[in-house]
């Protein structure tokens, strides 16, 4: 007998628009895992001299779903609390500012903006696929909902790696995959 094929996975064979969804679905729910079920010192718990945290990877992938589908998409202002910030080039209140907010804040946060996310993905491919042109652009050229989803999927696989270690560091969770079943707490 075979195991049910798990949810998280992108398909076996499925469309370009399938298997983009898919592989960012698979690294959402990874980098989910890693970060779930903690308490406060557990998020804000660090590695050697690196002042990443799993507290901090959560909200700054939060702000980087926000920012690549309301700003980059469609030109939309950024929703809260990202709206509510000035923000500075080259600034890191994303990553600052997640010691001071509780655990439920920040579960909150990312699980919210995550479902903002694929409701403005949805949107997005039912307009025009993934050659939908979003309002990200140089030099007279758009860019595609296929180049934003590339650019997410390649900022949680970088992220998604640091979260590997930082969970190692709490209590030992290894692991590429979460478990079956597995729902965030």
């Amino acid at each position: 007998m075979t195991d049910a094929y798990p949810d998280w996975e992108p398909p076996l064979a499925g469309t370009e628009v399938e298997h983009l969804i898919g592989a960012l679905e698979r690294l959402r729910t990874t980098f989910r895992w890693k970060a779930d079920g903690l308490d406060a010192d557990g998020l804000n718990k660090r590695i050697g001299s690196s002042t990443l945290t799993l507290g901090s990877l959560l909200k700054h992938l939060a702000r980087a779903e926000d920012e690549m589908f309301t700003v980059k998409l469609n030109g939309t202002d950024r929703s809260k609390p990202w709206r509510d910030h000035e923000w500075d080039e080259g600034q890191h209140w994303d990553f600052d500012s997640a010691a001071d907010d509780s655990p439920i804040e920040l579960y909150a946060l990312w699980d919210s903006t995550i479902a903002r996310s694929r409701e403005r993905v949805a949107e997005a491919l039912a307009k025009g696929g993934l050659d939908f042109e979003s309002q990200l652009g140089w030099g007279g050229k758009k860019a595609s909902l296929r180049r934003l989803l590339c650019d997410l999927i390649e900022e949680y696989g970088r992220h998604t790696g640091h979260a590997d270690l930082l969970r190692e560091n709490v209590d030992g969770r290894v692991g590429e995959d979460p478990p079956r079943g597995w729902r965030p707490g």
